[in-house]
């Protein structure tokens, strides 16, 4: 089934993506993206994004959105990617690549530096820490780079790097929503 969200701020405000509905998938509400691209009002212009997990989209694209000068988005299922690509050429996003491969692979393969990372793994498959531990020893992370968490509710989250100094932590519903930033 498609279903469809709509960006909500930046140059193609109003507009909407659509994405196939698939098991796990969880856009990021509305409200909570509103409340994170707040929080990465200042950082988000001319910076260089990795969406990983990226699902439908909707953080990789709501940063092109408002200027980011590069978007990668990492997916491993194939129906979403091909989704992705059709949404970045309705929205002739040029600064958006999609890459179809397992998140942990691409960490490995990576020699980038990102200044923001999205990280919004499927819930209750204990992703969330040894992604952050591999984003970290790959030095994926840009000095003073931003990392946005969106976790389970109740998982706590007590392996994450420790030079990541968390400036954000809010609850909505059933999921918990962080930023951090990398202080090396």
């Amino acid at each position: 089934m498609i279903s469809k969200l709509r960006i909500i701020g930046g140059e193609w405000r109003s507009r909407q993506i659509v994405f196939e509905d698939a098991p796990g998938l969880r856009p990021t509400p509305a409200r909570v993206r509103e409340t994170l691209f707040n929080w990465l009002q200042a950082d988000i212009a001319n910076s260089c994004c990795l969406d990983l997990f990226a699902g439908s989209g909707a953080l990789g694209f709501e940063a092109a959105s408002r200027g980011a000068r590069q978007v990668l988005q990492v997916e491993n299922n194939p129906k979403s990617c091909q989704m992705l690509r059709e949404n970045s050429t309705v929205l002739r996003a040029t600064q958006i690549a999609v890459v179809q491969m397992d998140v942990a692979l691409f960490i490995q393969q990576c020699q980038e530096k990102f200044d923001v990372i999205f990280l919004d793994p499927p819930f209750g498959q204990g992703l969330v820490e040894p992604i952050c531990q591999q984003l970290q020893s790959a030095g994926l992370v840009a000095t003073y780079g931003k990392i946005y968490l969106e976790t389970e509710r109740k998982l706590s989250l007590q392996g994450l790097p420790d030079n990541w100094l968390q400036l954000k932590d809010k609850v909505a519903g059933e999921v918990r929503y962080s930023l951090y930033q990398n202080r090396k």
